[in-house]
């Protein structure tokens, strides 16, 4: 059986890394070695996390992080962050094409990074709320947490490919 959490009936600390432990106030269980994932990795955002244990099995889901105690909200996000490390892009430098495979050049919240992608229409996902997810030829994962932020070059590179 799963457990739902609603809020601050669990304190979860830091074990390592992407792991984490949990401890029920109400019943006094503890957790350990757990890692967290989104059950919605695209849309969910903080909502609906799930606790799986070492085997891979769930055994509680988060309703929403934001609800959380804020030590343990903190270490929840920290996991996540590690978890899905994705790269932010905050500036495109520069786009070529060449046999339908385009080049780009970006400035992320880690660095300069250059990546292919074979096909925009498979690659570059415009969502909702203004973010951009972008998916490169070796399944690297890059976003764009605000299109209307980036400068008016990078918006005129990008413009076409959405």
């Amino acid at each position: 059986m799963i457990t739902y959490i609603d809020g601050p009936e669990i304190k979860i600390t830091e074990n390592d890394g992407i792991f984490i432990d949990a401890e029920f106030f109400h019943t006094g269980e503890k957790l350990t070695g757990l890692e967290v994932h989104r059950l919605f990795p695209m849309s969910g955002g903080n909502k609906y996390l799930v606790l799986l244990d070492e085997d891979g099995e769930q055994k509680a889901v988060i309703r929403n992080a934001d609800n959380l105690m804020p030590e343990s909200k903190k270490v929840v996000l920290r996991a996540l962050d590690e978890y899905y490390m994705m790269p932010r892009i905050t500036r495109i430098t520069k786009m070529t094409e060449k046999f339908l495979i385009w080049m780009w050049s970006v400035e992320t919240d880690r660095g300069p990074i250059t990546f292919e992608i074979r096909n925009h229409l498979a690659s570059v996902k415009p969502l909702y709320d203004g973010r951009v997810l972008i998916k490169d030829a070796n399944d690297n994962r890059y976003e764009i947490p605000d299109l209307k932020k980036l400068d008016i070059k990078s918006q005129r590179l990008i413009g076409p490919k959405l």
